[in-house]
């Protein structure tokens, strides 16, 4: 089992998960709406209208993805963050979750 990780060690960790992700988004090219909604707060907002929120959990020390395909929690794993039932890569799922909600294949992994 990995050492628990401090807060700092998170926040850096996690911060710098979302950064990745918007910029991943941003290069896409998919015709997403995203915006950082509060600090540690990411919003996708589809074609539909539909959302999906990333955020930053703190009590948990997770990320987490909440969408039409339901709720994922992602632990940081020493290299990757992972969903804590699937062992499914942070990036690698969301690229995929945001195609199923989208309609359109989307890839966050450049």
């Amino acid at each position: 089992m990995l050492a628990q990780m401090n807060d700092d060690e998170f926040n850096a960790l996690a911060d710098a998960a979302l950064r990745q992700i918007e910029a991943a988004l941003e290069q896409s090219g998919a015709e997403l709406d995203f915006a950082m909604i509060s600090d540690h707060v990411l919003e996708i907002e589809f074609a539909d209208r539909s959302k999906m929120v990333v955020n930053r959990h703190d009590a948990a020390k997770e990320i987490w993805v909440a969408g039409h395909s339901g709720g994922f929690h992602y632990r940081w794993q020493g290299t990757s963050w992972r969903d804590t039932r699937s062992g499914a890569e942070l990036l690698t799922a969301l690229s995929a979750l945001i195609s199923e909600q989208g309609g359109k294949p989307v890839s966050l992994l450049g």
